[in-house]
C-alpha cells in the first residue's frame, strides 16, 4: 500500500519537470503567494478557461495544492489528467455534472474544448484531495471513511462491477510524487523507509479520480486514489504491495490517460504491474511517524548519510583529531628570515646584537629537522661527538641539584637512632645463642 508520500515542489516546478519528459501541461494551479487570487486560482476546478469540462472558473471554492515532505491522506495533491468533463471521458452515461441518472449527450463544453484545440487532447495539472469520494456520496465522510479509499488494488479493478467501475473506465489519472514511505516492523518498532526513483525523476503513480457535490453544497470536491500492485524484488522485504509506477512520457502512460479509451479492457489492466526500473530504498528519520502536519527536508535524507546531522556517528567522524593537529604543527618548518635578512633586503645594516656567525649548510639543515626525543645524555668529560664540526661545549656551573623524594623508594638511609639498652631479662632470644 501507499499511505504517505513526499511532494514538496511548487506546481510550476512540477510542470517544468513533466514537460522535460515530453508530458505537455495545458493548465496548472498557480504557485502559492505568487500574487494570484486564491479564490480563482484554478486549483480545484481546472482554473483557467475551459478547464474541468465547463465548471465555473470564478467559483469561490478552489482546492489549493499542498507541498509537504510528509504528505498524508486528506491533503490536496497534484494530479495529471486529460482535460475531460467532471463525468469523465466518453459520452455522458447517466451521472454528470447535474447528478442525474438519465442518459445524456456529450457535454457542449467538452465539444467546445475539443474544437478550440482542433480535436487534440489536452492535459492539465489539478489539485485534488487524497482519498477518493465517489460521485454518488451525499454527505462529506469522516476521516476514517476517507482512509478506506486512499488506495485501490489492481485485482479489484480486474473484477467486473464494484465501486471502481466508472472511475477505471473514464477517470484515470497520474498522481505525482517525489517518493513514498513504507514502514518495516522491527520488534515493537516501526522503521520508516523512503522509496524514490534512482534517476531522480518524479514518480508517476497510476490513479483514479472523481468529482462529488454534496447535498446543500454549491462547491465541487475533486478526490483521487492511488492504484497498488504486487511489490517488485526491491520492495518485497518491506511490504507485499507497492504503487503502480509508469515511466514519464512513455507509451504506457499515454495509453493509461487516453480519453478515447473509455471502456475498461485487458490492455489497460496489463499496465498495472510491478515497477521494472531501479529504485532507491533506505531508512529515514522516525520523525516521519509524527502526526500533525510535521514536514522537513530531513525526512527524505538517509539515516546513514553524511548529510544527516542527527546521526551521532557523523558528528564524531567530522571532529578533527587534536593529536594530529599538534603533530602537524610540530612538523611545520619555520620560515623566519630574521632581522638580518630583512635589513639586507632594504640595504640597511643590521644591529650588532642581531649579528650571528654564519651557519654551515649542514647545521642549517639540522635546525630544520624536527626535534628528536632526547636519549641518555653523553657524559661531559667525553667531549663532543665530532670535535671538527662542533665547538667545544662550554662548561656551565651546575646548580646544586635538589634531590626529589621518590614515592616508592628512599635512596637516603635514615639516621641511626639510639635505642635504649634492654635489660638482661628482656633481651632477644638470638642474643643468648650468639653468646655461646
Amino acid at each position: 500500500m501507499c499511505g504517505r508520500y513526499a511532494l514538496a515542489l511548487r506546481p510550476s516546478q512540477i510542470r517544468q519537470l513533466l514537460e522535460d519528459d515530453d508530458m505537455p501541461v495545458w493548465d496548472a494551479p498557480p504557485d502559492p503567494n505568487d500574487g494570484a487570487d486564491d479564490e480563482d486560482g484554478g486549483g480545484g476546478g481546472g482554473g483557467g478557461s475551459g478547464g474541468g469540462g465547463g465548471e465555473d472558473a470564478s467559483s469561490p471554492q478552489q482546492q489549493q495544492p499542498r507541498q509537504s515532505y510528509n504528505f498524508a491522506p486528506g491533503y490536496n495533491g497534484i494530479v495529471y489528467r486529460a482535460d475531460v468533463p467532471d463525468f469523465g471521458a466518453g459520452p455522458h452515461r447517466g451521472h454528470g455534472e447535474d447528478g442525474s441518472n438519465k442518459p445524456a449527450a456529450a457535454s457542449p463544453a467538452r465539444k467546445g474544448s475539443e474544437a478550440a484545440s482542433g480535436g487534440e487532447v489536452r492535459y492539465k495539472l489539478q489539485a485534488m484531495k487524497w482519498g477518493l469520494i465517489p460521485f454518488w456520496t451525499k454527505h462529506n465522510p469522516n476521516y476514517a471513511g476517507l482512509l478506506k479509499t486512499i488506495n485501490c488494488r489492481d485485482d479489484s479493478l480486474a473484477a467486473g462491477g464494484g465501486m471502481w467501475s466508472t472511475m477505471k473506465a473514464r477517470k484515470r489519472c497520474i498522481v505525482v510524487a517525489q517518493g513514498f514511505y513504507e514502514w518495516l516492523k522491527v520488534g515493537k518498532e516501526r522503521v520508516p523507509y523512503y522509496t524514490r526513483r534512482k534517476d531522480g525523476k518524479l514518480l508517476c503513480m497510476a490513479g483514479l479520480w472523481d468529482c462529488v457535490q454534496y447535498e446543500g453544497d454549491q462547491h465541487k470536491t475533486y478526490t483521487y486514489s492511488i492504484i497498488t500492485t504486487d511489490s517488485n524484488k526491491q520492495l518485497k522485504f518491506l511490504h507485499d504491495r507497492m504503487p503502480v509506477i509508469l515511466e514519464p512520457g512513455s507509451e504506457d502512460l499515454r495509453t493509461w490517460l487516453d480519453p478515447a479509451r473509455f471502456e475498461w479492457s485487458a490492455e489497460l489492466q496489463s499496465l498495472l504491474r510491478p515497477f521494472a526500473g531501479e529504485l532507491e530504498v533506505y531508512a529515514v528519520s522516525k520523525d516521519v511517524n509524527k502526526a500533525g502536519g510535521v514536514s522537513s527536508p530531513s525526512f527524505i535524507i538517509p539515516v546513514a548519510s553524511r548529510e544527516n546531522k542527527s546521526n551521532i556517528a557523523n558528528f564524531f567522524a567530522s571532529a578533527p583529531s587534536p593529536v594530529k593537529e599538534k603533530k602537524e604543527l610540530q612538523l611545520q618548518p619555520k620560515h623566519d628570515g630574521g632581522v638580518a635578512a630583512a635589513a639586507a633586503a632594504q640595504g640597511v645594516s643590521a644591529p650588532e646584537e642581531e649579528t650571528k656567525p654564519a651557519e654551515t649548510d649542514a647545521a642549517a639543515k639540522d635546525k630544520e629537522k624536527p626535534a628528536k626525543p632526547s636519549g641518555p645524555k653523553r657524559p661531559a668529560e667525553l667531549g663532543p661527538i665530532n670535535s671538527d664540526e662542533q665547538p667545544p661545549a662550554k662548561k656551565q656551573a651546575t646548580p646544586a641539584s635538589s634531590k626529589t623524594i621518590s614515592a616508592t623508594k628512599n635512596s637516603i638511609k635514615s639516621p641511626n637512632k639510639s635505642k635504649p639498652k634492654a635489660s638482661a631479662g628482656t633481651q632477644k632470644i638470638t642474643k643468648f645463642f650468639a653468646a655461646k
